[in-house]
Parts: C-alpha cells; structure tokens; sequence
C-alpha cells in the first residue's frame, strides 16, 4: 500500500495524530517496564510521544517519512536541556537514524504496512537499531472486535508473530484498547519484543 504521507498532513487527515502521549506508552513507563536511555521513536508524526519522552530525560531521535511531519515537530519548541532530534527518513526503505536505542516506539507505524513482506523488513529494522538489551514497544490494530469501518489497520496474531519472530523475541503480546478517530476506543496489540541471544529454531515436526 502506497500513501502519499505529506498530503495527509497538508490536507489535515491526521488521525494518528494526538497532542498527548498514547497511555499505553505512558503506563508501561510509569510501570518501570520500559527501559531508560536513548529512544527512536518511528513514525513519530508531529512528535507528540518523542517530546513525552525527551520530558523524562531519554535521549530521542523522531524519525517520520514525510517531511511536513517531520517540519511541524520542530516547530515546537522542546523544553530547555533536553535531548531531542527530529529527522525525516524512510524506516522501511533502509535509513537508519544511527547507533543503537534502549527503546524503539511506535503508535500505529507498523500495522501500516499490508504485505509480510514489508512487515518483516520492518521488523528487522528495528532489530537493526535495538540495544542488546532493549525493548521494541509497538501499538497497533488488531483483527478482534466487532466490524468497523474506521480506526487502525487490523492485524492478526500471526501476522505480527510472523514478522516478528525471526529476528526478535516476543515478550509480550497482548490485547488493549487504542485510541482511535472520531474519538473512541477500538480493540488492538500491545507488543513487546527485544533482540535474540540465539536465533529463532525451526518448529519441530
């Protein structure tokens, strides 16, 4: 699936975009489940959860595709002495923001990508860009609920296992509710993941 990111923006049809942090994000690390250090927060839209977490003295590099995103992040001003960096790079396609992170977030970027193809290479992206000891924490729409017509893309437990397990280890995946446009919420995943020790075995037959 092919979408022109920017036009969004420009036309206004955001409704990924919130002007608060995602609560799942901001339980997990009230909750001590997340570790501290340096975040990459991918598809980080206009910066919302990036700022969040520069807020808690992280080290955050914002990473979007569009580039409209990317000038309205840096159109806010971020508070004094914090660490923050927003740059527009194209996550599926290969750029790398550089070095590794302690935490990989995103709100609603991986369910985006309808192929296992590219929910795979994404994936590995993120395995690219994790500490040996860091935490993937994605957000994302799930196949469970009633028939809706709006909200985030729907994915499967397998879907996401599939991508997933080949070169990440799943701690954790588990149903919640996500925010969603008009304003309710709607069924989808918490997932939890972090980079192999050993790689992943074949499944025994």
């Amino acid at each position: 699936m092919h979408r022109d990111w920017d036009e969004h923006y420009a036309s206004g049809h955001t409704p990924w975009d919130r002007d608060a942090p995602a609560p799942e994000l901001v339980h997990q690390i009230e909750a001590g489940h997340l570790p501290r250090g340096r975040a990459l927060d991918v598809g980080c839209g206009t910066g919302t959860s990036a700022r969040y977490l520069a807020s808690l003295d992280y080290d955050v590099v914002g990473i979007d595709v569009s580039r409209r995103a990317i000038e309205r992040a840096v159109s806010v001003a971020p508070p004094p002495g914090v660490s923050l960096e927003f740059r527009q790079l194209d996550f599926l396609g290969g750029e790398r923001p550089g070095g590794r992170f302690d935490l990989v977030f995103d709100r609603g970027c991986f369910h985006v990508f309808d192929h296992a193809d590219d929910q795979a290479r994404f994936a590995a992206g993120v395995a690219d860009c994790l500490a040996d000891d860091g935490l993937w924490l994605s957000l994302l729409g799930s196949t469970e609920g009633p028939p809706r017509d709006h909200g985030p893309p729907r994915r499967s437990a397998r879907d996401i296992v599939s991508a997933v397990e080949p070169v990440l280890e799943v701690v954790e995946l588990r149903s919640i509710e996500v925010d969603s446009a008009p304003p309710t919420r709607v069924r989808g995943w918490l997932l939890l993941a972090r980079r192999r020790s050993v790689p992943a075995q074949p499944s025994t037959t």
